[in-house]
């Protein structure tokens, strides 16, 4: 029985899996994508967003904390001076995993693990206005009688009406 056990065992030992899933997050900050089976794309997704999470800090602390669980110095270094950034306004969902389909030798289901990206947060954004500007339609106010009255009324050269 798993009574008490949280996550997957992904077939491997826990120093194995751990090694492995500090690796893909790692590649996953260096690359911005990469591509694995579902049961890991799922593992390494939480993992990955407390990554972000301790770069929006930005503090001393949070900075030792990912250096020391990521694999190099310059992704840790890249992860809090220009992906941070890109999250400071965004509460959450950093990471997307998207299916792709089956992989050809043995079948196992194949996913595509992306960072939000900031041009795509940006187009979230946009298409949410397009669609704001049509639903509410420009009504022009009547102006009152006495406005269009004066509009009409022009000085003439010595400014008598």
């Amino acid at each position: 029985m798993r009574h008490r056990n949280a996550g997957k065992a992904l077939s491997r030992n826990s120093s194995h899996r751990k090694a492995m899933l500090r690796n893909m997050v790692t590649s996953l900050l260096k690359h911005g994508q990469i591509e694995t089976t579902h049961a890991r794309a799922k593992a390494i997704q939480p993992l990955a967003e407390k990554m972000i999470t301790l770069a929006k800090r930005s503090d001393l602390h949070a900075r030792r904390q990912a250096l020391s669980y990521l694999q190099e110095k310059a992704v840790a270094h890249r992860l809090f001076d220009e992906l941070k950034d890109k999250y400071l306004d965004r509460q959450g969902g950093y990471v997307r995993v998207i299916k792709k389909g089956v992989r050809k030798g043995d079948g196992a289901p194949v996913s595509i693990v992306q960072l939000q990206s900031f041009d795509d947060i940006k187009k979230a954004e946009s298409k949410k206005e397009k669609k704001k500007e049509v639903v509410k339609p420009v009504v022009k106010k009547a102006e009152p009688e006495a406005q269009k009255k004066e509009d009409k009324v022009k000085p003439d050269d010595n400014g008598n009406l």
